[in-house]
C-alpha cells in the first residue's frame, strides 16, 4: 500500500466536493493519534471525516467505520472542540504535492467574534501529526503529538510555538516540471540506478507503486535500468509523466482497489495498478476504497490478535501435555522391571532351603535355557523369604502402576492429537467466524472459560455453524474441506454420504476432506488426486513435498464414544502420496 501524494490529491479532490462549506458539529478522538469529525453538509447529508497519525496507518478520508470513543475525551479533542465545533469549514487544500491536507475553518471565539483556524493533517509514516493553527500568528494551538526540539532539531509541536511545515525533500512537482528539467534530472543520477528508483527519488507525489506503474506503462520492465535508457525510453517516460500531470490538473484520478479470489483487499492507488497481479479490481472514490481497504485491515490485524491468543492457549496446553507424556513414559519405563522383581521373588523362594541371610544371593536362574547363574540383590535386615515376599510386592506395585500408567499415556497421547489438530485449525483460520467457532469448542473442553455472561449464552441453534470450504474438482465434483475439528465431525457424521469418499492425512493433524460422489459410481482418479493435494495442503505437513493421505468410503469411518471432537478411526483405507499445492487451492476454489 502507498499513501502517496497522489492519493492525498484524490482525496482532496473529493473532499473539495463534498465537506467545503459543512457545518462541524462534533468531534471524536476514539484513539491516541485518530480523529473522527462529524460534518454536517447542505447535499450531502452527515460526512464523517476520519484523520489518523498513527505511524503505520496515517490518513485522511471520509468513513462509515464504528469508532468506540473513551468515556473522557483527550486534551486535544477538548481542544478542538472548543476552537472547532460550530464552525464551517472554508477550504481543503492539499499543500503541494506533499502528504499535507491544510482544513481551513471560518468559526467564532468565546466571545462570539468571528475568526479563523487551521488544522493540518500530515501523513509522514512515524512523522504523522495532526496540527491546530492560528493562521493570523502562524503560531500552534496544539497538535495531537507533542514534541520539543530534544526530539527534533527541526521544528517543536508546542502550544505557541510559530508552525513550520514538514522539511521540503527537494523533489520536482510534475505540474511545473519541464522536458529539458525532466531530462536533466533521469541523466544525472546514478547510472546504477532503475528508472523506478530514479523516479521515486526526484519526482514529488509519487510513491514507489506509482513510479513502477509509469515505467510499465511506458513500455519498459520494473526493473529497467538508467545506465541502458536511450532517446526513445526518456520519451516514452516523459509521455507518463504528461499524462500524469493532466490527471492531476484536471482531476481525472482513477482510484483502484485490488482484490484477491476472496474479494479481500490487497492495494489501493489513485491510478490503475496495471502491473500488480489481483483476482480482480474495483473501482469507485478514492475516499470509499480507502475506507474498505484499511476497515479490513484492522479486522485482519484483531483476527491475527485472536489468532495468536488461540496459539498461545494450544500450544500452552500442547506443551503441558507432552512434559505429562515425558513422566508417563519414564513411569513406565520404571514400571517395566516389574517382570525382574517377579523373577526375583519366583527365584528365591525356588531356593530358600539353601540361602542364608545377606546382602545378596547366588541362584541359577531355571528360566534360562542354560540355567545361567543369577545374582539378586537382598535387604540383609531381612530373611530370604521375607526378600521373596519383598519383591512380589514390588511386582505388583509395578504391574498396577504399568496399567495405570499406560491409560493415563493414552489419554494424554489423544489429547496432544486433538489440541494438535486444534493448532492447525486456528493457523489455518481463513475468516473471525472460524476463530469463534473455535474458541467455542476449546471453552466446550474446559480448555478455555466461557466469556458470554449468565443469561447472554446463545443456543447451539442461534449460534449456527459456518459451512465447510467448496472446492469444484477439475472433473466436475464438489469436494468439501472441514475448517475445525466441530466442522470435521459434522462434515463427516452428518453432512457426507456413506458412500462419498473420505481422505485425511496419514498420522498428521488435518481437515477431514470429502468427495461427493452423487451418482458417480466410483471416484475419478483425477478428482481423487486433487483432493488428497487438498487433504495435504489443509494440514499439519503443509510445507512438506510428498505427504501419505488415506483414503476410504465414509461408511468405513467411525467416532469412538467419548472421542474429542474430529476425533475418528477408520478402517479398510487405502493411501496415495499428495504434494499440498497453494495454485491447486486456488485454482479449485469458486469465485465469489
Amino acid at each position: 500500500m502507498a499513501f502517496d501524494g497522489l492519493v492525498m490529491a484524490a482525496v482532496a479532490s473529493e473532499l473539495a466536493g463534498k465537506i467545503v462549506g459543512g457545518r462541524l458539529e462534533k468531534i471524536h478522538q476514539p484513539g491516541p493519534s485518530e480523529l473522527v469529525l462529524v460534518i454536517h453538509t447542505r447535499d450531502w447529508g452527515k460526512q464523517r471525516l476520519l484523520i489518523s497519525a498513527e505511524a503505520r496507518d496515517a490518513r485522511v478520508h471520509l468513513t462509515d467505520g464504528a469508532y468506540v470513543n473513551p468515556l473522557a475525551p483527550p486534551v486535544f479533542c477538548m481542544v478542538l472542540r472548543k476552537h472547532l465545533e460550530g464552525g464551517r469549514i472554508r477550504s481543503v487544500e492539499q499543500v503541494g504535492l506533499e502528504r499535507v491536507l491544510k482544513l481551513s475553518f471560518d468559526s467564532r471565539d468565546e466571545l462570539g467574534r468571528p475568526g479563523s483556524k487551521l488544522l493540518f493533517c500530515e501523513v509522514m509514516g512515524k512523522h504523522s501529526n495532526v496540527l491546530l493553527v492560528d493562521p493570523g500568528s502562524n503560531t500552534i494551538v496544539d497538535g495531537i503529538h507533542r514534541y520539543s526540539h530534544s526530539v527534533s532539531r527541526y521544528r517543536e509541536v508546542l502550544p505557541n510555538r510559530p508552525y513550520l511545515p514538514p522539511p521540503e525533500q527537494g523533489k520536482k512537482d510534475p505540474r511545473q516540471l519541464s522536458e529539458e528539467q525532466f531530462r536533466s534530472v533521469i541523466l544525472n543520477s546514478d547510472l546504477g540506478s532503475t528508472l523506478t528508483e530514479v523516479l521515486l527519488q526526484n519526482i514529488a507525489g509519487i510513491g514507489p507503486q506509482t513510479c513502477r506503474e509509469l515505467v510499465v506503462r511506458a513500455g519498459l520492465p520494473q526493473d529497467y535500468q538508467l545506465e541502458y535508457c536511450g532517446e526513445y525510453e526518456l520519451n516514452q517516460l516523459w509521455a507518463q509523466l504528461q499524462k500524469l500531470r493532466q490527471t492531476l490538473e484536471q482531476g481525472t484520478f482513477a482510484p483502484t482497489l485490488l482484490l484477491d479470489r476472496r474479494g479481500q483487499p490487497l492495494d489501493f492507488a489513485a491510478l490503475d495498478l496495471s502491473h500488480l497481479p489481483a483476482f480482480r479490481r474495483e473501482s469507485g472514490e478514492m475516499n470509499r476504497l480507502l475506507d474498505r481497504y484499511y476497515g479490513n485491515l484492522k479486522q485482519r490485524r484483531v483476527m491475527e490478535s485472536r489468532r495468536q491468543s488461540l496459539l498461545q492457549i494450544t500450544r500452552r496446553e500442547i506443551a503441558r501435555f507432552k512434559k505429562k507424556l515425558a513422566l508417563y513414559q519414564k513411569s513406565l519405563a520404571a514400571a517395566e522391571k516389574g517382570d525382574d522383581y517377579r523373577l526375583f521373588g519366583e527365584l528365591l523362594t525356588a531356593n530358600l532351603y539353601r540361602l542364608e541371610q545377606g546382602s545378596e544371593a547366588r541362584v541359577e536362574n531355571f528360566y534360562h535355557p542354560e540355567n545361567q547363574e543369577l545374582l539378586v540383590p537382598l535387604d540383609p535386615t531381612l530373611t530370604p523369604g521375607e526378600n521373596a515376599q519383598a519383591y512380589f510386592k514390588k511386582y505388583l506395585k509395578a504391574k498396577n502402576t504399568r496399567e495405570a500408567v499406560l491409560a493415563h499415556l493414552e489419554l494424554a497421547q489423544a489429547e496432544v492429537s486433538y489440541l494438535e489438530a486444534v493448532e492447525i485449525a486456528v493457523s489455518q483460520a481463513l475468516d473471525p467466524e472460524d476463530l469463534q467457532e473455535i474458541r467455542t469448542e476449546l471453552e466446550e473442553q474446559a480448555y478455555l472459560k466461557a466469556r458470554t455472561q449468565q443469561g447472554q449464552k446463545k443456543s447451539k441453534k442461534e449460534q449456527g455453524r459456518s459451512t465447510p470450504l467448496s472446492f469444484v474438482s477439475s472433473e466436475g465434483l464438489t469436494i468439501l474441506v472441514g475448517k475445525n475439528n466441530k466442522q470435521n465431525d459434522y462434515l463427516t457424521l452428518k453432512l457426507a454420504g456413506d458412500e462419498d469418499i473420505w481422505l485425511h492425512t496419514k498420522d498428521i493433524p488435518g481437515s477431514h476432506v470429502i468427495i461427493r460422489l452423487d451418482r458417480h459410481p466410483e471416484v475419478p482418479e483425477q478428482t481423487l488426486l486433487e483432493a488428497a493435494s487438498l487433504a495435504a495442503w489443509f494440514s499439519k505437513a503443509r510445507q512438506s513435498g510428498k505427504v501419505p493421505v488415506d483414503y476410504t468410503r465414509r461408511r468405513h469411518v467411525r467416532k469412538p464414544k467419548g472421542a474429542k471432537p474430529g476425533m475418528v478411526i477408520y478402517d479398510n483405507q487405502r493411501t496415495l502420496m499428495a504434494a499440498p499445492n497453494e495454485e491447486l487451492v486456488e485454482r479449485l476454489m469458486p469465485a465469489d
